[in-house]
């Protein structure tokens, strides 16, 4: 199993809409793909800003090409993206699951 995990910064005052379309847009989409194990959302303020975090558990890479694209490592944004972060991170990170969910 791999873990995938995405980070974005939002202002402060746009965090709560965020974490909004991200439980209403971003998490169905992941959970709808056949090889998703879950996905979750993750939040942590930091003054003025809100840090993002998805986590998300998949059977493959082979699962995470077919959601993604390729390169794998590439972040995958959604059309509102631009409204809120305060910049798009280029990549994502990887992880190897020892254990069970």
């Amino acid at each position: 199993m791999i873990a995938r995990r995405w980070h974005g910064i939002v202002p402060k005052d746009k965090a709560e809409a965020y974490l909004k379309l991200m439980l209403e847009v971003a998490i169905p989409d992941y959970r709808s793909v056949a090889g998703n194990r879950g996905a979750w959302c993750l939040q942590r303020p930091d003054g003025d800003v809100v840090h993002f975090e998805m986590l998300t558990f998949w059977d493959n890479l082979d699962v995470i090409e077919g959601f993604a694209g390729t390169p794998v490592d590439v972040a995958k944004y959604y059309d509102f993206d631009d409204d809120f972060l305060i910049e798009k991170e280029a990549h994502v990170l990887h992880f190897e699951v020892n254990g069970t969910l």
